[in-house]
């Protein structure tokens, strides 16, 4: 099918979470500014999630995945999906997450339109407490969990948190592209931040409507008391493809400068604050896969 011009379709990938699915899609239907089409790439065909798609009354479109595309692959296949339809805007997000209330949608386009912006991200909230940002948001070497300490400005330039409700123009995926495969999971927001940062493409978040998603602060531990953090996530197949997927990220032009900034916070992390020499030999192991793209599957 041929799309309206203007439209949006929205993009989500899942897998395994029928329940934050169904509440995700349940928020989406609701917009004041409806959603012009879905699109779902589900990567649990164990699970599949189609009758949840359908019963949400949204026009859609479901793509079931044989292959675990991951977080990376799927986004990259929902947007391509939703380009070749004829989207004008693909809005992103996960599937344990949701628009904070009814007019999200209605916001982020204004926002985009009356600033130029090529794409506009929401504030993500934590969905057990909203008053708090569900992701420490980094300004300067300072990282940030209150929206408070974020300014008074509509709009915060040169951030988004681009899978948690974040808005696209079309043009601006033809220019930076889409997620990368090799990826698989996390960083994968992080590396298409890099090239929208090095794009010139004017980006920001709106600081007036939010999203809501639970909390990925409890990653982040504080060193240096609290001046800084260093991410250790307690699974270990999310350590695996954080630190071998950062390794990759700080080699790309853009990130290099924080090479000796990583070298601080994780050593003084395994070295000092954990005692834990295996950590930081686990650490140099997998961001040197990554810095060499060595990237196979765990």
């Amino acid at each position: 099918m041929m799309l309206a011009p203007g439209s949006v379709v929205a993009v989500i990938v899942t897998m395994n979470r029928r329940n934050q699915l169904r509440e995700s899609l349940a928020a989406l239907a609701c917009q004041s500014r409806p959603v012009d089409h879905l699109v779902v790439v589900d990567n649990g065909p164990a699970e599949p999630a189609e009758d949840v798609v359908l019963a949400s009354g949204l026009p859609a479109t479901y793509l079931l995945s044989h292959r675990n595309l991951g977080g990376a692959g799927g986004f990259a296949l929902g947007m391509l999906h939703g380009l070749a339809m004829g989207a004008d805007w693909v809005w992103c997000a996960d599937d344990d997450g949701r628009p904070a209330d009814d007019d999200v949608l209605a916001t982020l386009l204004d926002c985009a339109r009356r600033f130029q912006l090529a794409a506009v991200s929401p504030l993500v909230s934590d969905l057990a407490d909203p008053s708090r940002l569900a992701f420490p948001l980094r300004r300067g070497l300072r990282w940030r969990r209150d929206p408070a300490q974020l300014g008074t400005a509509e709009v915060l330039p040169g951030y988004a948190s681009l899978f948690n409700g974040a808005l696209f123009r079309a043009e601006t995926l033809e220019r930076i592209g889409v997620p990368d495969l090799r990826l698989f999971s996390r960083g994968d927001e992080t590396e298409i931040h890099r090239r929208l940062q090095r794009s010139g493409l004017a980006f920001g978040t709106c600081l007036r409507t939010s999203y809501i998603h639970p909390s990925g602060t409890e990653e982040f531990k504080p060193i240096l008391g609290g001046r800084l953090s260093a991410q250790y996530p307690d699974d270990a197949t999310k350590r695996y493809y954080t630190y071998r997927n950062r390794g990759y990220l700080i080699a790309q032009p853009g990130m290099r400068w924080l090479l000796p900034l990583e070298w601080v916070r994780f050593g003084w992390y395994f070295l000092v604050q954990r005692r834990d020499p295996s950590g930081m030999r686990e650490w140099l192991r997998l961001t040197r896969a990554g810095r060499r793209e060595r990237f196979s599957r765990k």
